[in-house]
Parts: structure tokens; sequence; C-alpha cells
């Protein structure tokens, strides 16, 4: 298992991390940034648990972020 967590109020909203992980994120029409899929949100910091066979892209989503809110860490 892995979670994956976002500081959603930093996010720029590039959509990198849709174009690498697409069944995780998408963009807000709200907004314009980003959405963690799935996700949670406590204190500013929206998280998901999710299985590994997920890892892979959303690692591609960490090192693509420009301004560095995404975190990926195996639990």
């Amino acid at each position: 298992m892995i979670r994956i967590t976002q500081q959603r109020d930093k996010c720029i909203g590039c959509n990198y991390c849709v174009e690498v992980a697409l069944q995780r994120w998408r963009m807000s029409k709200k907004d314009g940034k980003c959405t963690l899929i799935g996700s949670k949100e406590k204190r500013g910091f929206h998280s998901v648990i999710v299985g590994d066979d997920e890892l892979e892209e959303n690692l591609e989503a960490v090192k693509v972020c420009p301004v560095k809110i995404i975190k990926v860490e195996q639990i």
C-alpha cells in the first residue's frame, strides 16, 4: 500500500500530475487546481491510501510537480 499526499493550497494547476497519473488526479473546474481523487483533507493536506499498482505513475507525479507539493510513501 502507498499513501499519496498533496498540499493542495500550493498547487499552481500545471496539470503535470494529471498527465502522468490520470486515474488518480484531475483538474478542478472550480479553482483550476489539481485534485487528488479519493482523498480526505486534514489541515490543508489531502491524502489517500491506494495499492502498490499506482506507485510508479505517482512517483512520476512527484518528480514532475514544479512546486513539490506531492509526497508518496509506502506504508
